[in-house]
């Protein structure tokens, strides 16, 4: 830490990833990791880059999925049907330390850019492949989106209510794929650092490194998240069925709506603590002396009466009164909020969480990362235009100026002026999962 504060750097500052993602997954992983320190080389095709910098332009013209997981990235144009393109990515991985892609299925291989290709002749490179459904089964060869793979592992069966299944808010497919394969990523460069083997130098710095290849897909990463209920249904033979704002794991547990319009959130996941949510919250000790509720299962089995009593508790007081009670109660408790609310929400505004960070079209304001690391803090660099660190990453290389001008007229790199200042081109023949 400096006199004049926390140091905005992490501890990948000497790693370099090359990454040829698009969509969520693979994106949301590289920024975790340049979230903590290193460089991102993001590899974007020449007829618009990556797909979701189009999904709408809300965000100075950008999409806002694509501002919100591109962050701190350096964006380089190339065209990996081309040789000229190839040549420039194998150039770039000479450097690099990692490399992450998520391409369709089956368009690594046409291109000879999967881990036994790159092995061959990047023996040091860690690579990570994220796909949708893992090799070698039946599913293998189909695309996949967030909303199906949460479909086919069952994710959407158990939201909602009976008979109405939900998809989750957030893309939890894309978003914990990403997250396990950042986790992996990191695991593989501390297994590096710590056998020494190899010596591998990054675009900006020389470290040790052991040939190493992983894989996540998101199939398996939802099954993982469905652990509770596969489990359950495993040794009973029961598919338990879908309590909205609720778990059929325990009770109570959910939403209730308060005198003042409100919608609060209570819960209480053992024995000890329904003792006091009925004494002490509601104070109702004939419901805290009930046999029939002095077991969790017992009060997931009574779930829809108990429900119906603490609904009219609730109706009859306010929301800071209910909050306040069950505060002292010891019960946690929770006001349900919409996205507008949560942008002002004063935990955020209290622990001084928004940034800004640059976009093409103007600043936009974004979340520190969840990871608060003492006396450092996120680069939190900006999100880059289609392109924009083309001329500059091939100088890097050693590319001169008349090398330059040969590969921007030629097909394999083409120039990007023009599509780093039209951030709303549509994209064309974009390959995605």
């Amino acid at each position: 830490m400096t006199a004049e504060g926390p140091v905005a750097t992490g501890p990948l500052a000497d790693v370099t990833v090359v990454a040829v993602e698009q969509a969520v997954s693979a994106p949301l992983c590289t920024r975790a990791l340049g979230d903590l320190g290193a460089r991102i080389i993001k590899v974007e095709g020449p007829d618009g880059g990556d797909f979701t910098r189009y999904y709408d332009d809300v965000v100075h013209g950008l999409a806002a999925h694509f501002v919100w997981v591109n962050r701190g990235k350096e964006s380089v144009v190339l065209d990996l049907k081309s040789p000229q393109g190839m040549n420039v990515l194998h150039r770039l991985l000479d450097r690099a330390d990692v490399f992450v892609s998520n391409l369709a299925p089956g368009s690594a291989a046409k291109i000879g850019i999967t881990a036994d290709d790159l092995a061959a002749r990047h023996p040091d490179l860690i690579t990570m492949e994220i796909d949708g459904y893992g090799p070698g089964g039946p599913l293998s060869h189909k695309r996949a989106y967030d909303l199906l793979v949460q479909a086919e592992a069952g994710a959407c069966a158990i939201t909602g209510l009976p008979g109405a299944p939900a998809k989750p808010g957030p893309p939890m497919a894309d978003v914990c794929t990403g997250l396990y394969a950042a986790l992996t990523i990191t695991a593989l460069l501390a297994e590096r650092g710590r056998t020494g083997r190899g010596d591998s130098p990054g675009l900006t710095s020389a470290s040790a490194s052991a040939s190493a290849s992983a894989s996540v897909s998101m199939f398996d990463t939802v099954t993982e998240l469905m652990g509770y209920a596969l489990t359950y249904t495993q040794h009973t033979g029961i598919d338990q069925q879908p309590v909205g704002m609720g778990s059929p794991a325990v009770a109570p547990y959910g939403a209730y709506l308060t005198a003042d319009g409100h919608t609060v959130v209570l819960g209480t996941t053992n024995d000890r603590e329904w003792q006091r949510y009925a004494r002490d919250l509601l104070g109702r000790p004939d419901l805290a002396d009930d046999d029939r509720l002095s077991t969790t299962a017992g009060r997931v089995a009574e779930r829809e009466w108990l429900d119906g009593e603490i609904a009219r508790w609730c109706a009859e007081r306010t929301l800071g009164v209910i909050q306040a009670a069950a505060d002292a109660a010891g019960i946690g408790n929770a006001k349900l909020n919409k996205p507008s609310e949560v942008l002002a929400h004063p935990q955020l505004a209290a622990r001084d969480r928004w940034r800004e960070i640059g976009t093409p079209g103007g600043p936009s304001p974004a979340l520190l990362p969840p990871p608060v690391l003492r006396g450092r803090v996120a680069p939190m660099g900006d999100v880059p235009a289609v392109g924009e660190h083309t001329e500059a990453v091939l100088r890097e290389l050693g590319f001169t100026e008349d090398a330059l001008t040969s590969l921007d007229t030629s097909e394999g790199v083409r120039a990007t002026t023009a599509a780093a200042s039209d951030v709303s081109a549509p994209p064309a023949g974009v390959e995605h999962r």
